[in-house]
Parts: C-alpha cells; sequence; structure tokens
C-alpha cells in the first residue's frame, strides 16, 4: 500500500511526522508500510521496555481478554491486586492507584501532596520542581515541568510550582518556606536531555525534605521499571521516598501507569480520586507479565552490563568523532554532539537504505538511546555502526 493511500488528514496535526506508517514490530525491530525494517532506538519513548510485541504481552491480553475486560474500578479485580501487592512487595511503598498515563499518575500525586499538606501542613501547597524538568502535558504537569516556553503556550499556568536547579541542594533550600508542601523531580531527567540526578544530591534532598516535613515525590515515569539498572532509580541513591509514579515501561506499550506512596501519605477519600479505566483488568494483567519478566533472576543484573556497554560504545564513538562524551543511567543514555546535528542524524539515519534507524533528539545537540530492555549487545553494535555512518557522511 502507497503511503498516498493513508488518510493522514483524519489525524489532528500535533507533530511532524515523516511519510510513512508502521504495520508491524518485533522485538528492536519496525517495519513500514513497504516492508522496510528499522531498529529502533525510540521504543515509544522508553515505553516498550521488552521490546515491540513480546510473547508475555501477548499471551496477557489473549489470556485476560477471555477473563474480564473492565468491571468498573468501583470494584475489585484480581490482576490489579496482584499488580499492586507486587509493586508494594519491591518498593519502599504501601499504597498504589493505578492509571492511564505518567501524566495523570503525576496529576494524582500533585492532589495526594496537595490534601496531604491540607490535613498535615496547615494548608501547604507548593511543589518544589526543577528547570528542565518533565512531568506531562496537562494543564497542572506542565505548569510543574521546567520546559522552556511552557510558561505561555497555555496560560495562565497552574501556580504552585516553584523550579530549583537538579544536583543544586542550596537551590532547593532557598525556596522551602512555610507553604513547601513537597519537592518533585526526575531522577533522571529524560527530556531535559538525560541529566542524572547524583547520589550525593538525592540523599541531601531527602535529608532536607525530612528536615522540613516536606515530602519527596519521585516521577520515575521513564526512569523507573527497570531501566537505569535497578527496578526502581531511587533505589541507586539508597533513599525512601514519600510518593513515587510510574508509566512508559509499566504497561510494555499498553497504557498503564500508576501513583505509590507510603501508608502516613495515603490520605485520599472517597471522591478525591478515579477513573473509568484506572486499574482495568486487561491492562494490569499486562503489568503483572511485564513486571514478573523485570523481577526475573539475573534481568536487571543484564540492564547494568548492556547500560555499560552501550556507555562504553558510546565514548568510543565520541572520541573518534572528536563529541562531546555521554552520560545517563542504565539504558538511558544520551550523546553529546557539541553543535546542533541532532535533528539530522535522526533524519539521515531513519532514510538509511536497505535498513533506517530510529533516533531521538530531545535537544539538538545530543541524541537519547532508549533501546528495550533485554537488547542483545549485537543490536547495540549495528546501532553504533550504524551511527558512525551518519557521522562520517556528516563529516564530509
Amino acid at each position: 500500500m502507497e503511503f498516498s493511500q493513508y488518510n493522514v488528514n483524519a489525524l489532528m496535526y500535533i507533530t511532524p511526522r515523516p511519510d510513512l506508517v508502521f504495520t508491524e514490530g518485533k522485538g528492536m525491530w519496525l517495519t513500514d508500510h513497504k516492508g522496510k525494517r528499522y531498529l529502533d532506538y525510540l521504543q515509544g519513548w522508553a515505553v516498550n521496555c521488552l521490546g515491540h510485541s513480546p510473547q508475555c504481552i501477548q499471551d496477557a491480553l489473549v489470556a485476560q481478554s477471555k477473563k474480564l475486560i473492565n468491571p468498573s474500578p468501583a470494584f475489585y479485580n484480581a490482576p490489579a491486586i496482584e499488580l499492586a501487592s507486587l509493586l508494594t512487595a519491591n518498593s519502599c511503598f504501601d499504597r498504589v492507584f493505578f492509571a492511564n498515563s505518567g501524566a495523570e499518575a503525576n496529576e494524582g500525586a500533585i492532589k495526594l501532596a496537595r490534601k496531604w499538606g491540607q490535613k498535615n501542613k496547615h494548608g501547604a501547597f507548593e511543589i518544589i520542581t526543577f528547570d528542565h524538568g518533565f512531568h506531562g502535558r496537562t494543564l497542572a504537569t506542565m505548569s510543574a515541568s521546567g520546559k522552556p516556553g511552557w510558561d505561555t503556550i497555555f496560560a495562565p499556568q497552574v501556580t504552585g510550582f516553584p523550579k530549583a536547579d537538579l544536583n543544586d541542594i542550596a537551590s532547593v533550600e532557598k525556596l522551602i518556606s512555610e507553604t513547601t508542601v513537597a519537592v518533585m523531580l526526575e531522577p533522571v531527567q529524560g527530556e531535559g536531555g538525560v541529566l542524572p540526578a547524583s547520589r550525593e544530591f538525592m540523599q541531601a534532598l531527602r535529608a532536607l525534605t525530612k528536615k522540613h516535613n516536606v515530602l519527596l515525590i519521585v516521577d520515575e515515569v521513564q526512569s523507573g521499571m527497570g531501566r537505569t539498572g535497578e527496578l526502581f532509580s531511587y533505589q541507586l541513591s539508597g533513599i525512601e521516598p514519600d510518593i513515587m509514579t510510574l508509566g512508559k515501561g509499566i504497561g510494555g506499550g499498553v497504557p498503564l501507569a500508576a501513583l505509590l506512596c507510603r501508608e502516613e501519605v495515603a490520605c485520599f477519600v472517597p471522591g478525591d480520586q478515579g477513573g473509568t479505566y484506572n486499574g482495568n483488568p486487561l491492562i494490569t494483567a499486562v503489568g503483572v507479565a511485564v513486571l514478573q519478566e523485570l523481577l526475573a533472576p539475573g534481568f536487571l543484573a543484564s540492564v547494568h552490563q548492556k547500560g555499560d556497554y552501550l556507555s562504553q560504545q558510546l565514548l568510543q564513538l565520541s572520541e573518534q568523532f572528536g563529541l562531546q562524551g555521554e552520560r545517563g543511567e542504565g539504558l538511558l543514555r544520551a550523546l553529546r554532539l557539541g553543535s546542533d546535528i541532532g535533528p539530522k542524524i535522526v533524519e539521515i539515519a531513519r532514510d538509511m537504505e536497505p535498513v533506517g534507524l530510529l533516533l531521538n533528539s530531545p535537544r539538538p545537540d545530543l541524541l537519547r538511546f532508549m533501546p528495550a530492555l533485554n537488547v542483545s549487545t549485537e543490536e547495540i553494535d549495528q546501532m553504533i555502526a550504524m551511527l558512525a555512518q551518519v557521522l562520517t557522511q556528516l563529516k564530509k
């Protein structure tokens, strides 16, 4: 089928898209409407933690669809209970609320913190967030984000989100006041350019928030679910936050997110939080299948190993082409280009023949890599070789 036969104008325009339609995917590979294959280092922006169409997700969807799809969140269902139990058993949290997207989970975290502030801190409502942070595209989560220009797109913003600087504890401390209820951050700022919070900063932040009786919220929508080599990236620093949000990888490709908190913070009452599809058994059954894969013996250790390998290969590439190095945690990494050639690299790599390469450039001077967590070293080598071809072409 030719691209011209697709009525793409029926879709609302929200972003420029190339003239191709993906029709199949398996593991690290996608196939378009003409049969061309692409090595995919986006994976839906870190969504497909087990790659495209993994067998465990296929099996979970088929089996659960034959049993029960959505009895309404007014009733318990077995997969939601099982997934919540797995999450709490493998984290420092006690309670889980399931949502459909990371932005929705973060909205829930904001609401929960403010409700806790009403009950425990005389109505404190401000949540300190960070410059270059990204928390979603709802009005409140856009306001919480530190993405340049977002303060005016849909003005006026939701108030109550003063911005600090990542890895600068003094910048956080000077913003704390009687109206502060929480500090919220991504342990690795993904959209901001794969900027990790240091272990020392996370530990100092936990100490500071405890000192001032302020909640610590970690947004692990992108960095959670094994992405950094630990099940949750807060575990890299040996701390225990009060609230955590998950999205992307928790569903392995289906719309699933979660808001987790400690028992002392779980202060919602009936009517405060809900959602028509939240915690439905079809999707939470997939979450169970995904989490069981991540918890299998040796899986997270392999993420650490392949993250180290990818880091080494990117550093060698950087040295070969005179770039500025790499950074990241686990299998969430960035190559620093030193100039604004990222969008051009993305375009050339995608259009390579006979096989394309899908890359992401969240900022024009870097590339971000978000492969499936079960990517092979051979697929890492293939990506590095293809990227080297692109860089060589650009140098001519």
